[in-house]
């Protein structure tokens, strides 16, 4: 891991075309700015979690439903 240390209205740059700026300090807190391309998804890390969580269940229940419809398919 890479640590850095920026100030109020610093930045750093990932790869060519991401960008993250410290935009205030409050307390305990730091609020980023990120500019990155369209294509590019941003989610915080509980998110993003989230979301690979719901995916895994989606997908185990597609592969559910087709065991279940070969199945039928193989009593005929």
């Amino acid at each position: 891991m890479l640590i850095l240390t920026r100030k109020l209205n610093e930045s750093i740059i990932i790869g060519d075309n991401i960008e993250i700026t410290i935009t205030a300090i409050e307390g305990d807190q730091v609020k980023l700015g990120i500019k990155a391309p369209k294509q590019i998804d941003v989610h915080r890390k509980e998110i993003y979690d989230a979301i690979q969580t719901e995916n895994s269940a989606a997908s185990r229940t597609d592969l559910d439903l087709l065991k279940h419809f070969q199945e039928k398919l193989n009593k005929k």
